[in-house]
């Protein structure tokens, strides 16, 4: 353990971390898949591949948001 480290305080300091990580690493993947994959257009893709992107989507965010709650309720 680090010296001059409250155990409380370095539990909350891993939360913020991971939450923010967390968060980021979804945001970029689904800007990715989105934009540079041209999973996100219905124009230019048959249309059921933006369906299925954004369903995925919505899902993965639903677990990051469960992910969040479970953690902060604590």
């Amino acid at each position: 353990m680090e010296r001059g480290w409250d155990p409380e305080v370095k539990k909350y300091f891993r939360k913020v971390l991971y939450s923010v990580m967390l968060g980021l690493s979804w945001m970029m993947a689904s800007v990715t898949a989105g934009i540079y994959f041209h999973l996100g257009y219905f124009n230019s893709n048959p249309v059921l591949y933006p369906i299925i992107f954004y369903s995925c989507m919505l899902i993965s965010l639903g677990l990051l948001l469960r992910w969040y709650y479970l953690t902060w309720r604590k």
